[in-house]
């Protein structure tokens, strides 16, 4: 087969958990992944996986919970930020440590790092820190681990070359986080958008659709801006979100291939 696109339709936007699900939706191997993740020098968290329905859409859920029994994507619900305080705090340091000491293919620590960065990087920036004194917590303590190493293992796993990603659809309002009511997007993700020129479209929803993991994995793994006008879908995986808008809560990630140029079929 050709070099393999794969085409991130963002219209709920989009946060780490939601990629990993839509990616194994896609048929990145749970072996592989559970594997790699087993592999690395980071305990506390244990890994579901099933499908839900979100808005009557059938979907593939991927959920990182933590040994005290803290689902950790409440985090992102607005009341919850408070229990992070358990963890310890990492820094970028620590954080490639672990995933150095990972068994994982060189592809999938590269890029593993490469989210990490711009994650920290953008961080840094919202708080007028250095890199180097990020705590991870929001970004964070396990869960962002989880997420970011997951979606590299998967993404190397399914031999993707090219990513599209749509348009990040956002909410509007507050968030509670750590540091208090942070507006949305929030600062990292603001950052990371001016950065990488992700192109972002506001929505009438209230609350956060694009995390500062969700962001820094678009900024990291997109590589063309444009979809072609026309394509064949290989393949399509669903990825659940945690939260309930009016609108589905989901990720689709699509295998594409190009149409070449005038090759219309003729039914």
């Amino acid at each position: 087969m050709s070099k393999k696109t794969l085409y991130l339709e963002c219209y709920s936007g989009i946060s780490g958990d939601m990629t990993v699900a839509a990616l194994l939706d896609l048929g990145a191997d749970k072996e592989v992944l559970l594997k790699g993740l087993e592999s690395l020098p980071v305990d506390g968290f244990e890994i579901k996986m099933g499908r839900v329905s979100k808005r009557g859409i059938d979907a593939f859920n991927f959920d990182v919970i933590l040994k005290d029994g803290h689902h950790h994507h409440h985090h992102e619900k607005e009341q919850d930020h408070e229990h992070h305080h358990s963890y310890e705090h990492r820094n970028i340091e620590d954080i490639f440590n672990i995933i150095d000491a990972g068994d994982l293919t060189e592809e999938a620590k590269k890029l593993s790092g490469k989210i990490f960065n711009i994650a920290a990087w953008a961080e840094a920036k919202a708080h007028g820190i250095e890199v180097e004194k990020v705590h991870f917590h929001e970004v964070g303590a396990i869960d962002s681990i989880v997420d970011i190493i997951a979606t590299a293992i998967c993404l190397d796993n399914l031999e993707i070359e090219e990513v599209i990603v749509s348009e990040l659809f956002e909410g509007n309002g507050y968030v509670k986080c750590q540091h208090g009511l942070m507006p949305v997007p929030v600062p990292a993700v603001v950052n990371i958008l001016q950065e990488s020129k992700l192109t972002v479209r506001l929505t009438e929803n209230r609350g956060e659709m694009i995390t500062p993991t969700g962001a820094a994995i678009a900024a990291a793994i997109v590589t063309t801006r444009n979809l072609p006008e026309s394509y064949t879908i290989e393949k399509v995986g669903i990825g659940a979100g945690k939260k309930d808008f009016k609108n589905a809560n989901i990720l689709r990630a699509y295998l594409i291939e190009r149409t070449p140029k005038n090759s219309f079929h003729r039914v």
